[in-house]
């Protein structure tokens, strides 16, 4: 497949009380964004293991959206700061792997706001095209992206620790 018949699949999860119904706002009020975005609706962000995230890169996605509540209007109160975390770990891992971490955005998405979530949607499908195929589309393992095979499972399990609820070290400041 040339890079002219490529087009990128880009995975949505999305908070089932916010986001979940902003996409379904921008779809009713007949909001243009591309197609190439599959939606999972999840009850709350905060509950979005990484390791899923990981899984879709393995199984062809060239990127993952993360939608959630506004900070403050979590349905559960907190889910939205703690995906955020997971988020910032994340990225660290795509990292030690020797992905871009533009291939996996968070963002906060109301109920109300359908042309945002379009705009998100086209925004994420432009930095895909920029950046192309993700590597492991092509049936490349972990450790021949990036680091060692070693590293990639340290960041692993620093992710299973974040998802399991334990903390860490070192902790990103959320800013509202």
């Amino acid at each position: 497949m040339t890079n002219e018949e490529w087009k990128p699949k880009i995975l949505g999860i999305v908070c089932n009380w916010c986001s979940y119904a902003g996409a379904d706002l921008a779809g009713t009020a007949r909001i243009q964004y591309p197609s190439d975005i599959r939606i999972v609706r999840t009850m709350c962000t905060g509950r979005v293991d990484l390791l899923l995230i990981m899984r879709a890169f393995m199984d062809g996605a060239d990127g993952v959206i993360v939608s959630g509540c506004h900070f403050g209007d979590c349905h559960y109160l907190e889910g939205n700061y703690k995906a955020a975390k997971r988020m910032f770990y994340l990225k660290r891992v795509l990292k030690s792997l020797g992905l871009d971490d533009r291939r996996v955005r968070m963002t906060f998405v109301s109920a109300s706001e359908g042309a945002k979530w379009a705009e998100v949607v086209k925004e994420m499908i432009n930095t895909i095209n920029e950046l192309g195929p993700s590597p492991l589309n092509k049936g490349t393992k972990p450790a021949e992206i990036g680091q060692s095979a070693s590293v990639v499972e340290d960041d692993l399990a620093e992710i299973a620790k974040v998802s399991a609820g334990k903390k860490l070290e070192v902790a990103p400041v959320i800013k509202n």
